[in-house]
């Protein structure tokens, strides 16, 4: 039976919390959140705000003493603290086991490895000595184990000479893949076991930064290849036994291979586009999920791109938006500002999705939104 004001955990409150949280009242949830940031994007949307560090034992269990559910927006949480809850009946998703295994992109690796999942050939690391016995494996790229995202934590080295500019903590070194383009499959599955699948998008990364600038639903891939990915997300979704939204990012070779690059059991920018371009967004899908929820139709609602709103570059200070009313003006756009007071270069601030019948005219109205909206300081 459905609860109502059922008491929702969410550990860390940024952009992503934000708009779970935006959902939350359709279903009679009270919402707690506990972050570092007392300016955090959540702060004034929750029932409950406690400022705690996700990576102190005491401030995330007795945090989750509070809730009947426990999620998270981000996997760099305290593990033993969340197995302690699991212990004592919490009922924590995803499970603590799948956050500990996704916070080692080791460790994801290895699990690739072991069920058969596609994967770029890879080797483990201990430190930058090591890599000196690696060169017939270059090119290659490095990724830092722990901590990494949005283009941080990684290293591509052509040769023997870029050692010496490596990181020097345990890394993946993953074979460099000379793909055609980087995918993303968003699926969801309850606690009773049914799943939901999103059409998969097309990730455009900034060429500098590493870091998703435009994603574009559907991506252009052939129906083989949306089968391959949409299967592999699906299999991967089943052994980890995850409840809730996970999102599996791949590269697609010019052979038409799909390879598991990471993934995120969580909402994840990937999705962005289900708030407009989809019938049931990423948000409330993931919380359909967690509460024990049927899930909601995927369908798209038209094609759509979104782009990331950045902090422009040599801008550091408190947030000032120019142009939203302009972007807003050229009809089927829709804007989402995350409500961070400071913005940093290249900072996610928000995002826009552009609507249209028409994929490539989205395209070229997303690319006219970055050139209107802009975040500096």
């Amino acid at each position: 039976m459905f609860k109502r004001q059922l008491k929702l955990g969410l550990i860390k409150g940024g952009q992503l919390g934000k708009m779970l949280l935006q959902v939350a009242p359709s279903f009679d949830v009270q919402s707690y959140v506990m972050d570092d940031d007392v300016n955090c994007p959540c702060r004034h949307l929750c029932f409950e705000f406690t400022q705690g560090d996700a990576m102190n034992f005491d401030d995330v269990y007795v945090f989750g003493k509070k809730v009947d559910v426990l999620t998270f927006e981000y996997e760099h949480v305290h593990v033993e603290a969340l197995k302690k809850l699991k212990s004592e009946g919490l009922a924590i998703y995803p499970d603590p086991d799948i956050i500990e295994l996704v916070q080692d992109k080791g460790r994801q690796k290895e699990f690739y490895r072991s069920q058969g999942i596609p994967t770029a050939d890879f080797q483990i690391v201990p430190n930058r000595l090591a890599l000196k016995g690696c060169t017939d494996f270059f090119p290659a790229v490095q990724k830092t184990c722990k901590a990494g995202y949005d283009g941080k934590g990684i290293f591509k080295i052509k040769d023997e000479d870029d050692i010496p500019d490596a990181f020097n903590e345990p890394s993946v070194l993953e074979k460099f893949v000379d793909f055609e383009k980087e995918i993303s499959v968003v699926v969801a599955r309850n606690i009773d076991g049914e799943v939901a699948v999103y059409r998969p998008v097309e990730m455009v990364f900034h060429p500098l930064k590493n870091l998703v600038e435009f994603l574009r639903c559907p991506a252009d891939i052939t129906e083989a290849v949306e089968k391959k990915a949409t299967t592999i997300a699906l299999h991967i979704l089943h052994q980890l036994n995850l409840s809730g939204v996970l999102a599996v990012e791949m590269f697609v070779t010019k052979d038409s291979q799909v390879l598991v690059n990471e993934i995120a059991p969580r909402v994840h920018n990937s999705g962005h586009h289900t708030i407009e371009g989809a019938l049931t967004s990423q948000f409330e899908q993931h919380l359909r999920a967690v509460m024990g929820l049927p899930l909601g139709l995927t369908e798209m609602t038209m094609p759509s791109v979104m782009v990331n709103l950045l902090g422009e570059e040599n801008h550091d200070g408190k947030a000032i938006y120019q142009g939203v009313e302009h972007a807003l003006g050229l009809g089927g756009v829709y804007i989402h500002l995350y409500g961070k007071d400071r913005t940093k270069p290249f900072r996610k601030m928000g995002h826009a999705t552009v609507l249209d019948h028409d994929i490539n005219k989205a395209y070229d109205k997303a690319r006219r939104v970055k050139e209107l909206i802009k975040v500096s300081a």
